[in-house]
């Protein structure tokens, strides 16, 4: 089985940048599409970006386009989350999943996740 350990999270301003990371155990992460998830105080978790077994393709939700880039790494089982020009609205608690259907989480179970909490 997979397990997911999240790290990389912190407290910024507004405009700072921060790459979080997830380390995956278990030789069948190659074979998921992967995504990253927040969820943000009193609201539901949301699917915020994926990419593809081979990392040849990348989506994300609207808020995010042109902010934050997904990428991965096959050969370590990472799959990580570069995000530029943060926002208050970003602040959430971030977690890796796999991705089916473009947005549902993939696994039945989640990491402890990374916080990240962006001040104005």
């Amino acid at each position: 089985q997979v397990q997911l350990v999240e790290s990389g999270g912190g407290l910024v301003q507004a405009g700072d940048s921060l790459r979080l990371s997830c380390a995956a155990s278990g030789r069948t992460f190659s074979a998921h599409d992967m995504g990253w998830y927040r969820q943000a105080p009193g609201k539901e978790r949301e699917f915020v970006a994926g990419i593809t077994r081979s990392g040849s393709s990348t989506w994300y939700i609207d808020s995010v386009k042109g902010r934050f880039t997904i990428s991965r790494d096959n050969a370590k089982n990472t799959v990580s989350l570069q995000m530029n020009s943060l926002k208050p609205e970003d602040t959430a608690i971030y977690y890796c999943n796999a991705v089916v259907n473009g947005r549902r989480p993939g696994f039945g179970f989640w990491g402890q996740g990374t916080q990240v909490t962006v001040s104005s």
